[in-house]
């Protein structure tokens, strides 16, 4: 493995660019080499490190990935559905690893990334938290333990600016239920519910989402039978947590075959 791989980052003007750009400048163990922005975009052309408020520090965002990504040995990418399979297919030329923790994707996105798999690490995640990956085990041990007579529901809560729902993370927290109870997630998922709806489907899964002020991320997993309820939760309090696992995530990659990994491999879950 080479020693500090040069990383870039996509979406650096935004909430977690920003915060994967300190936390890759901070690091001893990878070297920031590229910062991307969308077409038009005003960061385009300027100093990374002026445009965040601060000195230079030599970057110059671009707007061409192709040319960033050849200069770097992984890329951390927390954009958009559309871009981040655009993205991989880049990284894949490059022989990049490609981290994703971009959220709302559905499968047929997810299944749009398998060709850049086959050439290079993606490593692609709801959630790059290692206290939520292992919130996701213990969700899929406790549900295969109880049965149908426990009800679950996933809550989430988010800042107001979140445009997907539900997160990414809630929706793998119910992927984890479903495989305990051997089933698809797809196949019990309970949608949407507002006026009349009738009783609750025995065995299916639900998602109550909230969005709200500056709330990073909370994520509870109730299982509710008549007379008793276990509730499992995870609390975030700061973004720099997925930051740090993507980060992980980029530098375990550089020693792995090329294939399309989550974070549960990276922590050996």
């Amino acid at each position: 493995m080479m020693k500090n791989p040069g990383i870039t980052i996509t979406g650096a003007s935004g909430r977690m660019g920003q915060m994967l750009v300190k936390e890759v400048l901070e690091s001893n163990s990878a070297r920031l080499v590229g910062a991307v922005e969308r077409v038009g975009h005003a960061w385009v052309g300027l100093d990374l490190g002026e445009a965040m408020g601060g000195s230079a520090n030599g970057i110059i965002v671009t707007d061409d990935p192709l040319k960033a990504f050849a200069l770097s040995q992984a890329i951390i990418d927390f954009t958009a559905p559309n871009a981040s399979i655009e993205f991989a297919a880049l990284a894949a030329q490059a022989r990049a690893v490609h981290v994703i923790g971009t959220t709302g994707m559905n499968d047929q996105e997810i299944a749009a990334l398998e060709p850049a798999s086959r050439h290079a690490v993606i490593v692609r995640a709801g959630n790059m938290s290692l206290g939520v990956n292992i919130l996701t085990k213990l969700v899929e041990k406790v549900s295969a333990a109880l049965d149908d007579d426990f009800d679950i529901e996933i809550i989430e809560s988010h800042h107001r600016h979140k445009v997907d729902a539900p997160s990414g993370t809630a929706l793998m927290l119910g992927e984890a239920a479903a495989a305990g109870r051997g089933v698809k997630l797809a196949d019990i998922r309970d949608g949407l519910r507002d006026g009349v709806v009738g009783a609750r489907t025995t065995g299916n899964i639900g998602f109550v989402s909230i969005r709200g002020g500056d709330i990073v991320g909370e994520h509870d997993v109730l299982f509710a039978a008549a007379g008793e309820q276990i509730t499992l939760r995870h609390l975030a309090t700061d973004r720099r947590i997925f930051a740090r696992g993507a980060l992980k995530a980029a530098l375990w990659g550089q020693t792995q075959k090329p294939g399309h990994y989550d974070m549960m491999d990276v922590l050996g879950l």
